[in-house]
């Protein structure tokens, strides 16, 4: 019987929870733990978890006797499975290369912090080079991963998600017609993008713009566009509550992001029926169908951006056609028990389990 080890980040339990539901009806015997409970330490912050890694590690790995571990970052975690010989799969959620090299040059220029993000890279690094099996998150990353890693096996994993979750709620009192952007502030390189829609705005006074979300570079992104009085910033949102009633309300969803691989974001939006704009970059068109759920935009284009938004608050069809296509390209394409089906099939051709 094949028995997988889950280690996960805290921000992600919530959906590989969903997964695993999947797996278990699939006869596959899960233990889903949080990586950092069970293994960390230097650099993580929380100093307190360093001096009791490892005796948790191998606890749980003489309890539950697992065939295969499967962790969704490279963090300690990974590198305690190496030292098992049980087969390791990660799960790769962003292009790790291109963050480290923004990082540098961005919120770890100081010393103290270089060093830091040294031994991630390190940690990272070394857990490609001993893992069985790599598994980005949609075809852009993988092939950006072969050719980083192209002695490695490596096989494309969606993000799944459960539409069961995303359903009509009450709505938020926003002025209409407006658009919604639904995306944090933690990568310049993807953040900045956020910058083209200055002029959209300017130059659309009837229309609002809402943003929720948060991180490090909200300020300058306030700066640049609280300045008109159709901008409005709504803070982080309650996931997933108040995400639903956001996207409950809104006519358009925009996302616009100078890189991104897998945004969840993005199926959710589809998923409560909203047509969709986003900046045309690594993984997004894999999870949209230009001219059928929504518009791709090119990056920096904030004509491009004017003319999707007009078109679609010109045309109450269109908008509710593109909803309802999204929503049924979405179930059909990423509900979990498809990425459950795809992923046993894909670890026993890997693995040879």
């Amino acid at each position: 019987m094949m028995k997988i080890l889950f280690g996960v980040s805290p921000s992600k339990i919530f959906h590989v929870k969903e997964f695993v539901n999947e797996l278990e009806n699939l006869n596959i015997e899960c233990n889903l733990v949080l990586d950092t409970d069970i293994s960390d330490r230097f650099p993580s912050r929380k100093i307190s978890h360093w001096f009791q890694s490892r005796k948790k590690f191998d606890e749980i790995i003489r309890e539950f006797k697992p065939n295969t571990i499967f962790v969704d970052r490279q963090r300690h975690f990974a590198l305690d499975a190496l030292k098992t010989n049980i087969p390791l799969l990660i799960h790769l959620r962003g292009d790790i290369w291109k963050e480290m090299e923004m990082a540098k040059k961005t919120l770890y220029k100081l010393p103290h912090k270089r060093i830091v993000l040294k031994k991630w890279e390190n940690i990272a690094n070394e857990s490609f080079k001993k893992s069985n099996l790599i598994l980005p998150i949609c075809n852009y990353l993988k092939n950006e991963t072969k050719k980083r890693l192209p002695e490695k096996k490596v096989a494309t994993m969606y993000q799944g998600i459960n539409s069961k979750n995303w359903y009509k709620e009450k709505e938020m009192e926003l002025k209409h017609p407006c658009v919604g952007f639904l995306q944090g502030s933690v990568i310049w390189e993807k953040t900045k993008e956020m910058l083209t829609l200055t002029k959209v705005i300017e130059s659309m006074p009837e229309v609002t713009f809402y943003w929720a979300g948060d991180g490090p570079y909200r300020d300058i992104i306030l700066t640049k566009l609280k300045k008109y009085d159709n901008f409005h910033w709504l803070g982080p949102l309650e996931y997933p509550g108040k995400v639903r009633e956001f996207l409950s309300s809104i006519d358009i969803y925009g996302l616009a992001s100078g890189i991104d691989m897998s945004p969840l974001t993005l199926l959710e939006a589809q998923l409560m029926e909203k047509p969709v704009i986003a900046t045309n970059v690594g993984g997004i068109p894999e999870l949209m169908l230009d001219n059928e759920t929504g518009f791709l935009v090119n990056k920096g284009n904030s004509d491009e951006w004017e003319k999707r938004i007009e078109d679609l608050l010109n045309n109450n069809n269109k908008r509710n056609e593109m909803g309802k296509n999204g929503r049924k390209f979405v179930k059909e394409k990423f509900s979990w028990e498809k990425i459950a089906r795809e992923f046993k099939t894909t670890i026993k051709e890997q693995l040879e389990l």
